[in-house]
């Protein structure tokens, strides 16, 4: 009997699914991979976001507000 077969006559029904964290917990580990990935991809997005805004007030803003306040 190859490991295979002893494998799936020790897991039963379970063989072949996905494998979960914890086994009271209904996330798998590639969903957890993937909720790690889309959270670092937003952090980093939210990071580029802060620096434009940022860019924005602190140059822009400005240069904006001298030009209207000249004529």
């Amino acid at each position: 009997m190859g490991e295979a077969k002893r494998r799936q006559a020790k897991l039963g029904q379970e063989y072949g699914q996905p494998e979960r964290i914890v086994p009271w917990l209904p996330i798998t580990k590639k969903q957890s991979q993937d909720f790690v990935t889309w959270s670092t991809r937003g952090a980093w997005a939210g990071i580029v976001l802060m620096i434009i805004l940022w860019l924005t007030v602190r140059f822009i803003g400005p240069a904006l507000g001298w030009w209207t306040l000249a004529e």
